[in-house]
């Protein structure tokens, strides 16, 4: 069977589906762009920091160490929620299970938007990273399950694009929110979140459920009519038979191998799953240690303290210029490879 469609025609429902399943790295980015601003605002010093008479030009301030507190116990939350992702996905399928991230981020953001004292905000940050972690787990699975096979690479990189679009959005606001004199400051951009929440959960109500999922609960009737609404055709069609084919194959091929856990992940034999699985730990790792978060998540402060008049304005820049050239992936994932796209990208 061709990997690639006939026309764009029908591989343009999957494309669609898929990209609106994208908005999960939305929340995500959204999420990462507003504490950035947050712990900038004054109101949000005002709130939550510690008053020094001693300081001359604003006298609210954080320490360093509660900042990183602040900032990072998102990443334990996010942490549990994406180890969880799998067996919550496999449990109550794909879409359900990023609804259910979706409600669990709305009741961390709306904690944090009623917080009166940091110890609330904090629960709250570490409630929300849940949600993230399950959204973030689950939404590239339904993806890469659903995704037509010719552009599967360049739908799951908009995942991605969604996460620096939801970033530069937060900066956004924040900058039109920052000068407000009361809570509403940093309480509008944290409470917006709940918003987007319920559009991906309402959203993901009429999509069709992971074919793949479907298949490996036995109900077949129902992934074919999912793969129906995915490639806009007949449920009766032979290119759909053979794709069901293709997906109940693969399924039994896992089942022949036997149920596996996360241990297996680190074991090494013939197929060499430890070296895949540090890989890609190791592949995600470095990514974030290149030195990006630092610049989305304290960005703002480093440029307030840097001397920078307007630093949520420098922000804004950054995040901008971090959308635009996440652009050019789409198009070199499937023409040069993610190996070559990886090196370059680092070289960058």
């Amino acid at each position: 069977m061709s990997t690639r469609p006939l026309s764009i025609k029908t591989a343009l429902p999957g494309i669609i589906i898929c990209c609106f399943a994208a908005f999960g790295g939305f929340l995500y980015g959204f999420d990462t762009g507003t504490i950035s601003g947050n712990i900038a605002m004054n109101s949000w010093l005002r709130r939550f920091g510690t008053f020094d008479s001693s300081l001359t030009d604003f006298q609210y301030y954080l320490s360093s160490s509660t900042k990183s507190v602040v900032v990072s116990i998102m990443a334990v939350g996010e942490f549990g929620g994406a180890l969880l992702s799998s067996p919550v996905a496999d449990s109550l399928g794909r879409r359900y299970a990023v609804m259910v991230g979706c409600l669990v981020l709305a009741i961390g953001a709306a904690m944090q938007t009623g917080a009166q004292g940091l110890g609330v905000f904090i629960a709250g940050r570490v409630v929300g990273g849940f949600g993230i972690g399950l959204i973030s787990g689950v939404i590239p699975m339904y993806q890469s399950e659903c995704a037509p096979k010719w552009i599967r690479g360049t739908v799951v990189s908009g995942y991605q694009w969604f996460i620096t679009i939801g970033i530069l959005i937060a900066n956004i606001v924040n900058n039109a929110t920052k000068d407000f004199s009361d809570d509403s400051a940093f309480r509008i951009p944290i409470g917006i979140q709940i918003g987007f929440a319920a559009f991906l959960a309402f959203g993901m109500l009429v999509l069709p459920e992971s074919p793949r999922w479907l298949v490996k609960k036995g109900d077949n009737l129902r992934a074919r009519k999912a793969l129906a609404r995915l490639n806009a055709a007949s449920a009766d069609s032979a290119e759909l038979d053979a794709e069901l084919k293709e997906i109940t194959d693969a399924f039994e091929t896992e089942l022949a191998l036997g149920e596996s856990t996360y241990a297996d992940c680190f074991k090494q034999n013939e197929r060499k799953v430890r070296l895949r699985t540090l890989t890609g730990i190791a592949i995600q790792g470095f990514q974030q240690l290149t030195g990006v978060n630092f610049i989305f998540y304290y960005g703002t402060t480093f440029f307030k303290q840097a001397g920078f008049s307007d630093s949520f304005v420098i922000s804004m820049i950054t995040s901008g210029v971090n959308v635009i050239t996440t652009i050019p992936s789409f198009f070199l994932i499937e023409k040069i490879g993610r190996r070559k796209l990886l090196f370059w990208g680092a070289v960058v």
